[in-house]
């Protein structure tokens, strides 16, 4: 099958804290042929940028909590346990908004970063990109609360034994994708990442990334 599409027609549906465009699409099928015109709607985000913070000295992690909209009816509740994350701004490179946010949501600085995951969080009404890394940093007194007063933001950070963190996965006290997935890499990683950023250069390769 060849894969294509065409577009016949694309509004802007809403634009407020997020935008939707409305399109008139088809598409082409496995079968032959292509699809009769399909109205869908799609929610038009950019590239997400998420950081889990990872102590490989004490063995720790570090996870923010802070209440969502989207949890709203969840009987569990609307406060959600996350890896810090946030929207890259026009040209921004990746690792540069794990960094700013990092400082913006836990105070605290990232090292070296190692990309957990590139993936697109949910395809079928969103064009968001999630670009996902395991960042090496310096738990002693982490933790706090954080936020950017102009966004309104009231964000926990909290410092878990690593042990402790995939427990709350296996428990399904974390229920969001980003610290899902990058809570099960770093189950499979911990170890070789432990030999690599245990090297005696901790606070060298810290000043170096700056």
């Amino acid at each position: 099958m060849t894969h294509r599409y065409k577009i016949h027609s694309r509004e802007r549906g809403y634009e407020g804290f997020l935008r939707v465009d409305k399109f008139q699409i088809s598409h082409a099928l496995y079968g032959g042929g292509m699809s009769p015109v399909l109205t869908r709607e799609c929610l038009m985000r950019g590239v997400a940028v998420g950081v889990l913070p990872y102590d490989p000295e004490r063995d720790t992690v570090l996870l923010v909590e802070q209440f969502r909209i989207g949890a709203l009816e969840d009987e569990r509740g609307a406060w959600i346990v996350e890896t810090i994350a946030g929207l890259a701004e026009p040209g921004e490179e990746p690792m540069a908004v794990a960094r700013r946010e990092s400082m913006e949501e836990a105070g605290i600085e990232v090292a070296e970063l190692e990309l957990i995951a590139d993936y697109l969080p949910s395809p079928g009404a969103c064009t968001e990109r999630a670009l996902l890394y395991c960042g090496r940093f310096d738990s002693r007194g982490a933790g706090g609360v954080f936020g950017l007063d102009e966004e309104h933001e009231d964000i926990r950070a909290e410092v878990y034994p690593v042990e402790e963190a995939i427990r709350m996965v296996e428990d399904r006290v974390i229920r969001s994708a980003m610290p899902i997935i990058a809570l099960q890499w770093l189950a499979a990683h911990r170890r070789r990442l432990r030999e690599a950023w245990t090297d005696g250069n901790w606070q060298e390769a810290l000043w170096e990334n700056d």
